[in-house]
Parts: structure tokens; C-alpha cells; sequence
């Protein structure tokens, strides 16, 4: 098997047969094979059902892994790269709005270049508001500060890469995953290409401003432990705040002659300060929340149906 096309689908009933018919029209006559392997993360219309009914159909090789629940597009790409048999596995949406096509140039430049790993994509124009894409660049901008790994800014999940470097991938069992993270820690050599998302061929996106926020605040958790010494900052800093204070107060009583400030200042350093310690208790608890998921050592998914290809 030449290539795999690893493709998560959550509510996706009406873009997985324009999916099939897309990559049979992209790869008419590659000259090598292919499978889908299509991973339903718990979708809640018919998707699964439409799934079914193409690997009936048995037009190319397709591989359907159905979750117990929705547990996440991360988990979906971990599956689908256990099962992957492809000399290279690539990563793309059911939506079309990552064309197949690109998937084949992807193809070709591996072919060709055998000093690159992996070929990535990044969307050269987006059609996002400013304030998205303000967020997102400011988000790239501090992971890539706070982070030992360096994420390529508009580097999305699209991407291809050879088989040993999705064996790394699934060796990292981790529960709380972030792809962009797991794949600049593995390393290998990456060729970044421009692409331009195409419109979703129906349905809507799954992703609004706070589930984009979420996703962003597991990266800098995941891959950085600078809350962490932020937190030991603040209260440093708190502390020597505090004493300044403490010595001006008492310069001003001794030498001035000024009253110590009372009520109304006591009560603000008060809501200060315990503002600060609920915000870097906050941030440990963030960390010790997720040890605690990883220490129970829960799968990362549940298949609830796990069909092959078809004879």
C-alpha cells in the first residue's frame, strides 16, 4: 500500500461520498494504491451509516473506525494512524476544503525529495476576521516563546509524512493530545507548502472562538512549563511589592507624620493579592488535572465498530 488517507469525520453525512469521489477523480491513474481510512468520532447524523455504504460499494479500499462517543479529532487522528498501512499516511478533512489533489503533489515532492520526512501545509490566505487572526497569530507568537518546540504559524493538521514518522507518533500515548505540538516534537525534516482552503462542501465548521481558545491554552499547557514559573514570578514579585509598600507606610508614619491608610486600602491589597493566589493555584491545577487523567491510564479512544477493506 503506497499512501493512506487518514480522514476524521464528525457529523459529516453529507461531504464523505463528495470525499470518495474526490479522491477517485485525484487519483485516476497515480499508477500505485491507496485506502481511506475513515475515522466517525461519535457523529450524531448518518454519517456512519454513509460510510457503510461506500465501502459496499468497494470503488477503492476504505477502512471505517466508529467511536463509542465523540472523543475528539486528536483522538480520531490517533486511530486512524494505528491503521494505516501506507508507505505514506496523510492527514485531511471530509469537508473538501483540503483538497485531495494537494494530497497527490505531497506525494510526488516525497517521491522526489527523499531529504524531507514530512510535507505540511499552510493556508497562504484565509478568509477570517481580523480579530481571529490576530488571536491566532498572537497564540503562535507565544507558544513559540514559551515552548522548546517551534510550531510553523498557519501550519494546519494537512499534511503528509513516510510511515516511520507516524510509528513515533502513535508511540506517544499521551491522553490530552495537540497534533501541531506532537509533530514538531517528533522532528524529521518538513517541507511547508501554501495551499488555499477551498468552501466547505456542506454543513458548517465545528470550531468556534472557545474551542479555538481551549485548543490554545492544551498547546501552551502540553508543551511548556512556564505558567508554571510565571506563577513562582508573580508571587515574587507580589512579595516585593508587599515589602516596598510595607516600608513606605511606616516612612511616611515615622517621618511625615501621615496616618497608615486604612479600610479602603487594606481591602483592595486583600482582594489583590488573593486574586493572584487563586490565578497561579489555577495554573498548578491545570497541571495537576492533567496528570491526574494521564495517571488513570484511560484509552485514548473506544471503537465501537472497527471495519477493514472489503474483498
Amino acid at each position: 500500500m503506497k499512501l493512506s488517507l487518514v480522514v476524521p469525520c464528525y457529523n459529516e453525512a453529507g461531504n464523505v461520498a463528495a470525499f470518495r469521489d474526490a479522491v477517485l477523480d485525484a487519483f485516476h491513474n497515480c499508477g500505485y494504491n491507496y485506502e481511506i481510512v475513515f475515522v466517525d468520532d461519535g457523529s450524531r447524523d448518518a454519517t456512519l451509516h454513509n460510510l457503510k455504504k461506500l465501502r459496499e460499494e468497494k470503488k477503492c479500499p476504505v477502512k471505517i473506525v466508529s467511536f463509542s462517543r465523540n472523543f475528539g479529532k486528536e483522538s480520531a487522528i490517533y486511530a486512524g494512524l494505528e491503521r494505516a498501512e501506507g508507505e505514506y499516511i496523510s492527514l485531511i478533512d471530509a469537508d473538501l476544503q483540503q483538497r485531495p489533489e494537494i494530497v497527490r503533489d505531497m506525494v510526488q515532492i516525497l517521491d522526489d525529495e527523499p531529504e524531507f520526512d514530512v510535507v505540511a501545509a499552510y493556508q497562504d490566505r484565509r478568509s477570517e476576521g481580523k480579530v481571529l487572526s490576530f488571536f491566532k497569530r498572537s497564540f503562535y507568537n507565544l507558544i513559540n516563546k514559551l515552548s522548546k518546540v517551534r510550531l510553523q504559524s498557519d501550519a494546519s493538521d494537512f499534511r503528509t509524512f513516510r510511515r516511520s514518522v507516524a510509528e513515533n507518533i502513535v508511540q506517544l500515548g499521551e491522553y490530552h493530545r495537540f497534533s501541531k505540538g506532537i509533530f514538531a516534537w517528533v522532528g524529521y525534516e518538513t517541507k511547508f507548502i501554501p495551499y488555499t482552503a477551498c468552501e466547505r462542501h456542506s454543513g458548517s465548521t465545528k470550531w468556534n472562538f472557545w474551542k479555538l481558545f481551549n485548543y490554545a491554552v492544551e498547546g501552551i499547557i502540553g508543551y511548556s512549563t512556564a505558567p508554571l514559573r510565571f506563577s513562582i514570578y508573580v508571587g515574587g514579585l507580589t512579595a516585593v511589592s508587599a515589602a516596598l509598600y510595607l516600608i513606605w507606610v511606616i516612612c511616611e508614619k515615622l517621618f511625615l507624620g501621615i496616618d497608615i491608610p486604612g479600610y479602603a486600602t487594606i481591602i483592595v491589597l486583600i482582594l489583590l493579592l488573593g486574586s493572584i493566589q487563586l490565578f497561579c493555584i489555577g495554573i498548578i491545577g491545570e497541571y495537576v488535572g492533567r496528570t491526574f487523567e494521564q495517571s488513570k491510564k484511560r484509552p485514548i479512544y473506544i471503537a465501537k465498530e472497527d471495519l477493514g477493506i472489503e474483498e
